[in-house]
């Protein structure tokens, strides 16, 4: 349950304290009813300040319904990655990348990550703030893989290639919890230990692999 206390009332200069609020309210608005239960009045009623506080703040409704949780998706993973303390084991270091870090995003911010990763707004269309967080989530990823080549567990891959696949499975892992009850993927109540069980399968596999990519050569 997403929770903000901040209450902004009209102020004369909107600074971070109402961007904040802001953000969180149109999060959890998207989470609660989907894209099409935001709109610029609905979010500013819902912290308490003017809809002139959005355009001020984020330039418009995209501003604050893409970039804006786009960039707070990427923010989350880039700083969670960093703050992981690195073991003398790196496939546990990596597997961690995925659990607790990409899944608690999925988990504990499902509208996050359903703009940044799953592109449910329409026109969705990255600005360059958040280019910027995802490049330097990716960064976290590879700074996490970097000591499987190492240690010589990557085979013939690249850590770029690593990275990719290891990303493409983190994916396919979210989507498929988030499908809930609809179409369960996942067992209930061991969703965690599925992910740790194909991450580390995964992981695996990077040193049964003979090729790679041809640009890796």
């Amino acid at each position: 349950m997403l929770r903000y206390d901040v209450k902004v009332g009209r102020p004369r200069e909107h600074n971070e304290t109402t961007r904040t609020a802001l953000r969180l309210a149109a999060e959890r608005l998207v989470a609660e009813g989907g894209p099409g239960a935001f709109s610029v009045r609905a979010v500013a009623a819902e912290v308490g300040t003017t809809t002139r506080a959005v355009y001020s703040l984020f330039g418009s409704k995209e501003g604050l319904l893409i970039d804006a949780l786009a960039e707070s998706a990427f923010e989350f993973l880039a700083d969670n990655i960093a703050a992981l303390d690195p073991t003398r084991d790196p496939v546990a270091d990596l597997v961690a990348v995925g659990v607790p870090v990409f899944r608690s995003l999925v988990v504990d911010h499902p509208a996050l990550y359903r703009i940044a990763f799953q592109r449910v707004v329409p026109g969705f269309r990255a600005g360059p703030e958040v280019t910027a967080a995802r490049t330097r989530a990716f960064a976290g990823l590879l700074s996490r893989v970097e000591p499987l080549r190492e240690a010589g567990l990557l085979g013939r891959k690249s850590v770029q290639q690593a990275a990719v696949e290891f990303n493409a499975m983190l994916e396919g892992l979210a989507n498929a919890e988030l499908r809930g009850a609809v179409l369960p993927n996942l067992p209930a109540g061991n969703e965690e230990e599925a992910w740790r069980n194909a991450l580390t399968t995964v992981i695996a596999g990077f040193s049964a692999t003979s090729t790679a990519w041809p640009d890796d050569r």
